[in-house]
Parts: C-alpha cells; sequence; structure tokens
C-alpha cells in the first residue's frame, strides 16, 4: 500500500490544506502526525512555562476535532509526546511511509526541528513541503522577500494591487476504510501537561471550542446569521462581550481555519448581502497578518532580539517585582490591570487591550518587551509566533511603526472605556477571586 505521512503542525485542519489535497490524491494511504514538541512545554528563560492551559486545552480540543473529521475519510491521526525528530523517522519506517508532507515553517525553533527530521529520513523518502498559511502566497506577491516594505501601507497597497488569493483546496474524497491503521494513538488530556482541569471563565470574551466544525460555526453566525460582519469596523475595538470583533483568531493561529477561507467567504458575503468599509476591514486585518509573517520571513531571527529588526538600543530593563505587578493587573493603571486580569483568567484578550498593556509595558515601564512578547505566547489561546512577535516589536520601538507611537492608557480607556465598563468586570470580580 503507498502511503504518505502528513506532518501536522499550526495547520490543523483537513478543508484547504494542501498537504492533505495532495497526499489524498496521490496515495492509498495517509496518515496524520502531530507531535507535542517537549521544548513547547518546557519553561522559558523568563522563568514561566512556555504554553499555558488556555492554548493546550484549545489545541487538545482542536486535535480531538480533526482526529474525528479524519476518521470519516479514513485517515489516522498519530499524536505522540516525543519530538518528531525521533516520531516521524520511526512511523516513517515502520508504516513503510515513501513520501513526507508538511507546510513550511521558517522561525527558528520550528526550522531546527524541521531540518532534523529531513536529515533523519533516507534519500528514499520523498519530502514535499510548501507554504500554506498565507493570504497571498509568496508565488503571487510580485515582491522579493528581501525588498518586502518596511512599512504597511506600501505592503498593503502592492498586494490589493498586483496579488491574487489562490482558490481554497477542494476536501479530497475518502480514502478505502482498509487504510485506518489498526493502531489508535490517543490525544491526551490536560492533565498529561501538569494542568488541572478549568471551566471557562463566565466573562470570557472567547468561550468558543477548538477545531474546523467550531471555526466554521462560528463563520457562518458572523456573516450569515446575525450579519456582524456589516459591522465589523465600527465593533472591532470593544472590549466586552463575544460580539465585538470577529474572534477568528485562535482557529487562525493554529491552522483549523486558513486565511483563504475567511477571504473567500467575505467575498460570497459581499456579493449576497452587502459590501461595505467593514466587510473591506476584516480583509485588511487579514493582510496585516500576512504582512508580519513576511516581517519574519524577510528578517528571520531579528525579531526575537532585544533591538529588534532595527537593531535599535534602549535602556530596558527586567525587574521581576516589577514585571509580576504587571502580569497580575497591579500596576498603577487600571485599564492595564483589567487587561491583564483578563488575560491572566481567559486567554485572551482584545486588540486594544493588547496595544495599551504591550506599550505600556515597553514605553511606560521599559521592560525588556521580549518578556512581555513571551508571556503573551504563554497565556494566548490565539498565539501566532509572527503576529506576536511582530506587534510587539511594532508597539516598543523597535519594529515597523515608523512614527514609534506611545499609547496614552488614560486617554484609550476614556476613549474605548468611557463608562469604566470592561474595568469594573474584571477589576471588580477580581476583588472576590
Amino acid at each position: 500500500m503507498k502511503t504518505a505521512l502528513v506532518w501536522l503542525r499550526n495547520d490543523l485542519r483537513f478543508e484547504d490544506q494542501e498537504s492533505f489535497f495532495k497526499a489524498c490524491n496521490g496515495f492509498d494511504r495517509v496518515v496524520a502526525y502531530y507531535a507535542f514538541e517537549p521544548k513547547d512545554f518546557q519553561k522559558t528563560i523568563w522563568g514561566f512555562q512556555k504554553t499555558g492551559k488556555f492554548r493546550i486545552n484549545f489545541l487538545l480540543e482542536t486535535l480531538q476535532a480533526l482526529k474525528e473529521e479524519l476518521a470519516q475519510h479514513n485517515i489516522s491521526l498519530i499524536t505522540e509526546r516525543r519530538s518528531a525528530v525521533d516520531g516521524i523517522s520511526s512511523w516513517v519506517e515502520s508504516l513503510n511511509v515513501t513520501s513526507l508532507f508538511f507546510q513550511k515553517e521558517w522561525t527558528r525553533e520550528e526550522v531546527l526541528i524541521s531540518d532534523a527530521v529531513c536529515a533523519s529520513l533516507s534519500d528514499e523518502v520523498r519530502i514535499e513541503t510548501h507554504y500554506d498559511q498565507f493570504l497571498f502566497h509568496p508565488e503571487d506577491i510580485l515582491m522579493d522577500i528581501e525588498s518586502i516594505p518596511q512599512v504597511f501601507t506600501a505592503f498593503r497597497k502592492k498586494c490589493e494591487k498586483y496579488s491574487k488569493v489562490k482558490r481554497c483546496f477542494e476536501k479530497p474524497k475518502p480514502l478505502a476504510s482498509s487504510s485506518l491503521l489498526d493502531t489508535i494513538t490517543a490525544i491526551p488530556n490536560l492533565s498529561d501537561f501538569d494542568c488541572s482541569p478549568f471551566e471557562t471563565h463566565s466573562n470570557s470574551a472567547f468561550p468558543f471550542k477548538g477545531g474546523t466544525f467550531s471555526a466554521s460555526a462560528h463563520l457562518k453566525d458572523y456573516f450569515w446569521n446575525t450579519k456582524r460582519l456589516s459591522y465589523y469596523k465600527q465593533t472591532r475595538n470593544g472590549l466586552v462581550g463575544t460580539d465585538y470583533s470577529s474572534k477568528f483568531s485562535p482557529w487562525l493561529a493554529n491552522g483549523s481555519l486558513s486565511a483563504r477561507m475567511i477571504y473567500w467567504e467575505v467575498l460570497q458575503y459581499e456579493k449576497e448581502i452587502d459590501k461595505n468599509q467593514s466587510t473591506y476591514w476584516l480583509i485588511f486585518e487579514l493582510i496585516w497578518r500576512d504582512y508580519f509573517k513576511y516581517v519574519s520571513l524577510k528578517h528571520g531571527n531579528s525579531i526575537f532580539q532585544l533591538g529588534g529588526i532595527l537593531e535599535k538600543e534602549y535602556s530596558w530593563n527586567s525587574n521581576k517585582e516589577v514585571f509580576r505587578k504587571w502580569v497580575e493587573g497591579k500596576t498603577n493603571e487600571s485599564f492595564v490591570n483589567a487587561n491583564m486580569i483578563e488575560l491572566k483568567k481567559t486567554g485572551f484578550m482584545s486588540n486594544r487591550g493588547r496595544q495599551n498593556v504591550a506599550s505600556f509595558f515597553a514605553k511606560n515601564i521599559t521592560m525588556d518587551w521580549r518578556m512581555g512578547a513571551a508571556y503573551f505566547e504563554k497565556q494566548l489561546i490565539d498565539y501566532d509566533v509572527h503576529s506576536n512577535w511582530g506587534n510587539w516589536m511594532y508597539v516598543s520601538g523597535v519594529g515597523n511603526d515608523p512614527r514609534d507611537r506611545k499609547f496614552n492608557v488614560k486617554m484609550q480607556a476614556e476613549r474605548y472605556d468611557p463608562k469604566g465598563q470592561y474595568q469594573k468586570l474584571w477589576l471588580q470580580n477580581n476583588l472576590f477571586e
């Protein structure tokens, strides 16, 4: 039986997924593989876990949903808690795999693992990689990576004028039932990562489950049932509840939803329901997401360095007590505190909140911005390496902001939380918890 292995990372979907599309259309048996890389669940140099309970739980939900969907197409999903460097070579040998498919990554830790995996395989195993996490594919942007503009607006205008978004890959037809493996590996539990089960906070702005099914249901509700897409631009800076903004970012982050899927749904919505500034603005935000991916593709490991891509020198500090007060929501700014408490209790925070707490961290108390970025990596359900580190560089003055802005937190609170509803929600509750 001609067998292909699809190595999954942050592309946890079956629909519009290039690896599955190609593997299922060329092989008798397709086996999916996911490794919980041990390094991703260890402590950082700052002393806290690299991946926290909220993102772990969302990941486990996503994998369980994907496993069930793949089973309907007679594809087995192998999950294990050893590194892919060890796991893939072992499975390739035991299953007599002839081809390995996976999404191309370019950030430091991911590349080290990819290179090691490829080096562990014999020359007889064909390896096929591809970029599959962009809105505008690198082949279609008509720009060399080295010439990616340092300002977002220039990038956006070039993409909008000269580039096209590829059509989504079709969902492959089910394979023969004989292609399923006899041995099935179980999805781990939270306890396997030393995390206790928890209930979603009653005030969480993101109470949704992981996986493509949940993502698609939310997309349908946001677009077609409630038509909130028509008001996206007016609500995107909200702070309270599930209805502000689109909330697609967690599913985009682990790849259970693709940017292309959203883009083409927006165009269908514009055709059938309404085309206005809000429908455009959702695409605008998808282009921002693309931009940070291209920034990291261009600048490599500079996005993780203290001086960022600009190699600027500021006077940073890394006082542990100052950091702890920021994390715990005990600074001298109530708006910052409310956002940090929400993040601590739910694993989510509005975009407006993220900009303010990050600016406060880097510009007001001049803390090493990488500590803040690493804490976001731990806490955020929707952590994405490119967007997270790109945005932190941006607000810290070492990235792509040509104006090096500093947020006036008090004025921001007055503008976006004029009645103090958001601050009361989190600060008052915090007194009793």
